[in-house]
């Protein structure tokens, strides 16, 4: 038993998921496990412990195989800043922004990197569960491929399809897929299973039967919806849910590039609070208490996004009635006096006046600033564990009044009234004592919730709902 893969009959499957639940279920049966997706496209991020960064859905992978989120992990993630153009990011650090076109270039080297991270990880543990990214479906893409079959046949990992029923046409999601892949990629295919399911799962048995008779796959059963994958990270900006019905109402503005949203995540969780996705082109309620500008990839794109949504009008208005702010990353450099991006980090070189809320200005710089951060907030004196993932060097009056101390050196900036914080740290609503703490100072009594106790709960219970219906020995047992 070394490696199995799943791949997915379309996008946004319920892969991520998936692979989480059988690393914990791996994981409840005494072997050491590891997650791998060899390419990645998202731009919600996480630090991992070797000072790189992979997609979140692997982080949370790791926290189900009971390990630090390592580079290798991921070791190709693409991070969209345009509509024609991603940052890669190879082994956790940036080697080059190329266009759609121009990515194919790169495959040869890039899958070199990608086995070399695989071989590494097979070395330490019993098992690695392989993620897919898109589909394999997409033969339009095959040539040079590192992400589906093209990995699965350089490193013989043998791979289990995945259909999503929830949208319909399971049956041609399976049977399309085998129908378009060559012959010696639909080899590798070693069964099949059915996900999301939504009423009773023995309603699809004369279904699951003809995909089985048809494909000459076995099936590994039909996954019911999972409930509780409400409380755990979302990897996908298209899968940001707001949440909760309490009175404080919190607004995100959901940028075009939003990046790193897993801040909002423990939030959703308290009684008190009804966190509020705002998307393009919906006003900022009145009665927010509460709005966040997160992060961005592309800040002044985003910038000029959140201004021809009219948010910078609401926002004017928010603060003047007394509400809060608070920018996280780039919602931290969009709230000051001005951007500026002389060498062109982000898009073409230039400088944007910012909204005007915070006397900082932020200068873009070609050094990444990627580290796991301890911190002192200066409000409660709390110590508290975040990560820290961004581009640009921000300096400014207020800066005299810092969110927080990183051994001992201001951190953020707060305007004078304390209603507008801005801060480069992420992460920090996970820790219960500050959350507690920074929603007080918005009127609501919270700490019942152990967000981190809470997500390893869900962690065990995808396990045991895998378990209960999916042939998990056999699924494992593919493995090779």
């Amino acid at each position: 038993m070394t490696a199995v893969m799943i791949q997915g009959a379309g996008s946004n499957v319920g892969k991520s998921l998936i692979v989480a639940g059988l690393c914990r279920a791996a994981l409840r049966r005494g072997l050491t496990v590891a997650p791998f997706k060899p390419q990645n496209m998202s731009n919600n991020a996480a630090v991992t412990v070797d000072g790189g960064e992979i997609g979140r859905a692997q982080a949370l992978q790791a926290l189900a195989s009971g390990r630090l989120p390592h580079t290798d992990m991921n070791p190709v993630l693409l991070k969209p800043e345009s509509e024609m153009g991603s940052q890669v990011v190879v082994q956790g650090r940036r080697i080059a922004t190329v266009k759609a076109r121009d990515y194919a270039k790169l495959k040869p080297q890039l899958m070199v990197s990608v086995l070399e991270s695989f071989r590494r990880l097979q070395a330490e543990v019993d098992l690695v569960i392989v993620e897919g990214a898109g589909s394999p479906a997409e033969v339009n893409l095959r040539a040079g491929d590192i992400a589906n079959m093209g990995f699965a046949r350089a490193a013989d990992v043998p791979v289990v399809l995945v259909g999503d029923i929830d949208r319909g046409g399971v049956i041609a999601q399976i049977l399309g897929t085998q129908l378009v892949l060559d012959p010696e990629d639909a080899a590798m295919v070693g069964g099949f299973l059915i996900n999301k399911f939504r009423g009773d799962p023995r309603l699809f048995d004369d279904g699951y039967q003809l995909i089985s008779a048809r494909s000459g796959w076995p099936g590994f059963g039909v996954v019911p919806y999972f409930a509780g994958a409400a409380d755990l990270p979302a990897e996908d900006a298209l899968d940001i849910q707001g949440g909760g019905s309490g009175a404080c109402k919190i607004v995100c503005l959901q940028f075009s590039r939003i990046a790193n949203f897993d801040d909002l995540d423990p939030l959703k969780l308290e009684p008190g609070v009804e966190v509020v996705m705002l998307r393009p082109g919906q006003p900022i309620p009145g009665d927010a208490r509460l709005v966040i500008l997160p992060g961005s990839k592309s800040t002044r794109g985003d910038l000029a996004f959140l201004r021809a949504q009219g948010w910078d009008v609401d926002l004017a208005a928010h603060v003047r009635r007394g509400g809060h702010v608070l920018g996280i990353c780039g919602g931290y450099q969009m709230l000051g006096q001005r951007i500026s991006d002389p060498e062109g980090i982000e898009g073409a070189p230039g400088e944007m006046v910012g909204l005007g809320f915070l006397d900082v200005e932020t200068v873009m710089t070609p050094d990444k600033r990627l580290t796991r951060t301890t911190a002192e907030h200066v409000g409660s004196g709390l110590t508290v564990e975040g990560y820290e993932i961004h581009i640009g060097r921000t300096e400014g009056p207020d800066r005299a009044r810092p969110f927080a101390r990183v051994a001992g050196t201001p951190e953020g900036a707060v305007s004078a009234d304390g209603r507008i914080i801005g801060s480069y740290l992420h992460g920090l609503f996970a820790e219960d004592g500050f959350r507690a703490a920074f929603l007080a100072g918005l009127g609501v009594s919270a700490g019942a919730v152990n967000y981190g106790a809470r997500v390893e709960a869900r962690l065990d219970e995808l396990a045991a709902h895998l378990e209960a219906h999916l042939d998990v020995p056999a699924l494992l047992g593919l493995a090779r």
